[in-house]
Order: structure tokens, then sequence, then C-alpha cells
């Protein structure tokens, strides 16, 4: 507060004051030109004027820059494309922690009082169970994904990015592919000794088995799994590009993969992989297992805004279509053509799956593996 300003002693002036509310200090000044310093003690009060404004304008206004951190268990190229593409337009600054689906499953757990993470990007839509029935997830509304992403493909909490199918992949100097049209022809006695596949562990497979779980019951998904491991041309190992390259060595005739596995392999700088991309045809079997990439909204996420921004660019035409192209995945977004390579495959028929519950068949399908001697 002003106590004192002026004090004149001897036709002297003796100026003491410190800063207070400016509008004290105006009354009190107001009070004290009565006399012939009047001139000076109105250049006086400019002078302060002057300087108590200056010291508002030297508080400085602190924005907190526009964040969104995502956990991803995917780990392609295009991915960094998406995020740099979305921080241009937005400006928003995305910060990317990359781990393997359950571990960062297991890691959102342990931080659901206090999230650190806004949103969750994995490639197994097996995923969503265990999101949704420990609330790690939290709705959102959206027009522009609600047009983009068809209702099939999204529920509260999370949408899918893109799709890829389990296919069979076969040689195309010895398969007729017309002998091909089920996962249940990998079990007929003709094909004995001829089955390449993953190992158990492997989240593609567990996906896979599960969706029988889930269609057919656990009874037939254990008989069909039975009926695999009596086909095998070896104990399961590799993963899906070393499936296809051992049907070009001639190790086995059948091999399930991805579909987008074989378009790496085409654009592949190690030669063996294009070459076997060359050498092998893709079956897909009526009806076909297509597993998703999914981004889910994290509970109590502290850039909400910013992550429901992030989600409606993924659905968009833009980022579908650099997915299709860069990563010779299966687009979401209806409204997106396919490249070349997908659609020379033609129209194929989904299995109709429940992809909120998918997950919670994952036990079983480990214990079936297991119950069949499936490594």
């Amino acid at each position: 507060m002003v106590r004192r300003l002026l004090r004149l002693t001897n036709r002297s002036v003796f100026v003491q004051f410190e800063l207070g509310l400016k509008n004290n200090f105006l009354r009190d000044a107001e009070r004290l030109v009565k006399n012939k310093e009047e001139v000076e003690l109105k250049k006086l009060g400019i002078i302060l004027g002057a300087v108590a404004a200056l010291g508002f304008l030297a508080v400085p206004s602190v924005q907190a820059a526009e964040v969104l951190n995502v956990y991803s268990s995917r780990h392609y190229d295009v991915d960094k494309q998406v995020y740099a593409d979305f921080e241009k337009e937005t400006g928003i600054k995305v910060n990317v922690v990359e781990g393997k689906g359950d571990e960062l499953l297991e890691r959102l757990t342990r931080e659901k009082d206090k999230p650190e993470a806004d949103l969750f990007l994995t490639v197994g839509a097996e995923s969503i169970a265990p999101l949704m029935e420990r609330g790690l997830s939290e709705g959102f509304s959206s027009a522009a994904v609600e047009k983009n992403i068809p209702a099939r493909y999204r529920g509260e909490g999370w949408m899918g990015i893109t799709a890829r199918a389990r296919v069979i992949a076969y040689p195309l100097d010895r398969v007729d592919p017309s002998k091909i049209t089920s996962y249940d022809d990998l079990t007929k006695p003709e094909w004995k000794g001829k089955v390449l596949v993953r190992s158990s562990s492997s989240s593609y497979n567990v996906a896979l088995l599960s969706s029988f779980i889930q269609l057919n019951g656990a009874d037939a998904a254990k008989a069909w799994a039975q009926g695999v491991v009596g086909n095998l041309a070896r104990t399961p190992k590799g993963n899906d590009r070393d499936q296809a390259k051992a049907v070009v060595a001639g190790e086995g005739d059948l091999a399930v993969m991805n579909s987008y596995y074989f378009i790496r392999m085409m654009r592949s700088s190690d030669p063996a992989e294009a070459d076997a991309a060359k050498k092998i045809g893709l079956i897909f079997p009526k009806p076909v297992h297509l597993n998703l990439s999914i981004a889910a909204l994290v509970r109590g996420a502290g850039n909400k805004d910013n992550a429901v921004k992030f989600l409606e660019f993924l659905s968009g035409e833009h980022v579908q279509a650099l997915y299709a192209e860069a990563n010779g995945e299966f687009p979401l977004n209806p409204s997106v053509p396919l490249p070349e390579v997908q659609k020379s495959w033609g129209a194929f028929e989904p299995q109709e799956l429940n992809y909120e519950t998918l997950g919670k068949a994952k036990p079983e399908a480990a214990a079936i593996f297991d119950q069949v001697g499936w490594k």
C-alpha cells in the first residue's frame, strides 16, 4: 500500500514511495498535488504510472505446450511418419513409448490411478477385453470416427486402425490352391507332414485359435489344433516370413502367415525374402481371420482432446491410405481404395467376430495349445 508519497520541508521536495495498488497511488497523488510543485508532481505521476504498467507487463504469460503421450506396440517406420504428419498438421507434440503389447498393458494397469499415457496402440484386438475388464479405457465421442470406421471395427473407448488377414501361403509350382478353401483343410490327411506354422506363443496364432473358440466352441477349436499338430512338417519355429521361405525351400507345402508380411517380403532388401514372394501364392480361407491394430483412449488421459484428435487423424483417408500402401495392411475406412497388391487378391469373407470379447478366450487358447502339444 502507498503509505507516504511526499513531504515538503523548506520548499524542498523529498520523495519516498513504494509500489502498491495502482488505484490507491492515484488517489494519494491527486490529494497531494496542491502547491507550486504541481507540474513536477504530475510528471512524477506519469513516470510512476508507466513504471507500474511495466511491472504488470513484465509478468510472462506461460502456456504449456500441446502434447500427446502414446504407448504403442506398433514398431513400423510408417508410424513415425504418421506421428510427424500429425505434429505438422496440429502443432501437437507426440511422445511415444514403444514395447510389446502385453508389457504395455501391464504398465497401463500399474499406472491406472495416475495414467501417463493418453492412447494405447497395439497390433492385436485380443487386447480390447483386458483393457475394458480392468477399466483402463474410456469412451469418447467423435463424428469423424463414426463416419470413417465401420461400427463392427470400433467400440466403447477403442477403434480399429487397420486389419491384416491370417492367410495360407502355398508354392505356385506344386500346389493346386482350389484344394484349400478353409482352415479346416489344414487338418486333412493329405497334408500330413506338409504344414508350417509359428509357435503357440505367437500372438497371431493365439488370436486365430481364440477366434475359433468364439465362433465354434472350445471342443472344435481343440480338434482343429490337434489336427494341425498332426500334420506339421517340423517343430514350429521362426516368424511368418520364415514359414513362407520354408515353403519355397520345400520343407512344407502350406504355411500360415499374415497377409501384410507377403507385401513386406515383396519389397524386402533381403534377396531370399524377395525371391520367396515371387514363388508363393496366398489363399484366403472362407471365412478368413482378420485381426486388427487398435487404438484405445486411456481412462483419465491428461490430454484427452488431443487424443481424440489423433484418433480422428488415424481414421482419415490420408493415414489409412498410408498404412495400406507403406505397410501392406488393409484400411478400415471404406472410402480408401485398396493398393494394387491387396486389390489383386480379390474379395474375401471375414469372420463375424466380437472383437471386444476375443481376448477372453486367450487363456483357453493357451491351454489348448499345451494340451495338443503345439510347441
